[in-house]
């Protein structure tokens, strides 16, 4: 449990979310990421001398990712260093709970956390295969292999989801039913001109020539869902519960939280502002090829550890990368999937991977500022049938 870490009430962003090989496709992620941070710190009046570390996440390489966070810097105009950090879809996760564990023991001040990733255009590796016939090599799509096989079990991350909900006993019209509801509560960040998104998403320029910059401020390919769309799809697998509707998709974006004191953050707030503390963290791995599973008991621990149960948080986001992630939280937990992941979830605007849960800590802490506060629980599922989790405090 944290006492000293906390997040200054606006020290936060999140860009729009392009479904992969839209606007952001073409682009340096590491660069876009930190030309963005270079704009977004221009808008504040922070002591930029304050920062003095960064918790750099991405999961995708990149021209230059050996650099990583220093080069990151570097582009921000910091000359601090630096820590590449790779948890697949807890890299955002991990990067919090670093920043606040290097605050409650005393050895930085100001750590910034940026994750970034484009999952599009992934790299294509070659590595050296000493016994292969005529000179062949080792090769791997980045992305795409990965989704598509554990080293461990050799099966999907798809494969996995059904697993789960065989193992739970869900149905396809649970799935449907849920994917819908996580569509409409998208709708809801939308209403009064995107009121609740604006409340956070900070806009991206994207140089398309010498002489042409467009800007990006709105999530780019979100599909329109309706109970009729989702039950004329097929199954992805056979007898399976999952429809590509039921999935999340790859997308490209970043993202940055900003971790510090409690009296940093007032003085970056405002002394009025909301006091967002980071409370504590879980973690979990669970039986191969049952991914979706491991939200649950790293929710626990976190709960656990901050002495609350299920009951005492006011506002709970999920990376439901599959519909069979929530329906299991739910069963586990004996919520409805109607109270939770409110104004959006990664089923949805998608999986950016590094950026993703980042993006959940911040609507989450949205809406519970909206709601007057109470506690967040941001859980979610990574490869290697992992589980992270995080419980925040707004005042």
């Amino acid at each position: 449990m944290f006492q000293k870490a906390f997040i200054p009430y606006k020290g936060y962003y999140c860009t729009p979310f392009c479904r992969w090989q839209g606007a952001f496709a073409n682009e340096n992620s590491l660069v876009l990421g930190a030309e963005t941070a270079k704009r977004w710190f221009a808008t504040k009046s922070y002591d930029m001398s304050e920062f003095d570390y960064t918790f750099f996440g991405i999961t995708v390489g990149q021209h230059h990712w050996f650099y990583g966070g220093t080069w990151v810097n570097s582009m921000i105009g910091l000359q601090i260093p630096a820590i590449n950090i790779m948890q697949a879809c807890s890299t955002g996760t991990t990067c919090v709970y670093n920043a606040a564990l290097a605050i409650e023991h005393d050895q930085m001040k100001s750590p910034i956390c940026l994750t970034t990733d484009r999952l599009s255009n992934g790299p294509h590796t070659i590595w050296p295969n000493p016994n292969g016939p005529g000179g062949e090599v080792i090769s791997e799509n980045w992305a795409m292999d990965n989704f598509n096989s554990d080293p461990v079990t050799g099966l999907p991350m798809i494969q996995t989801a059904e697993n789960a909900a065989k193992k739970a006993g869900l149905t396809r019209e649970q799935a449907d039913e849920l994917a819908l509801r996580r569509y409409e509560q998208y709708l809801d960040s939308m209403k009064d001109d995107r009121a609740f998104q604006k409340r956070y998403m900070f806009p991206v320029e994207v140089k398309i020539s010498k002489k042409k910059t467009v800007v990006v401020d709105a999530d780019e390919g979100i599909m329109p869902t309706t109970r009729e769309g989702l039950a004329s799809l097929r199954p992805v697998l056979p007898g399976g519960i999952h429809t590509f509707g039921a999935q999340t998709h790859p997308a490209d974006g970043n993202a940055v939280i900003l971790v510090t004191t409690r009296e940093r953050a007032a003085a970056m707030s405002g002394n009025s502002a909301p006091v967002i503390q980071v409370i504590s963290y879980g973690f979990a791995r669970v039986e191969k090829a049952h991914m979706p599973m491991a939200p649950v008991p790293a929710a626990r621990m976190a709960l656990e550890r901050a002495g609350l149960s299920i009951k005492d948080v006011s506002v709970i986001k999920t990376h439901n990368p599959f519909a069979a992630n929530d329906l299991y939280f739910c069963k586990e937990f004996g919520v409805d999937f109607n109270s939770f992941n409110n104004y959006g979830s990664s089923l949805v605007f998608g999986h950016p991977q590094a950026p993703t849960v980042p993006r959940l800590i911040i609507e989450g802490i949205e809406e519970a500022v909206m709601k007057g506060g109470g506690y967040v629980l941001i859980t979610g599922c990574a490869a290697g049938d992992t589980g992270a989790a995080l419980v925040l405090k707004v005042n």
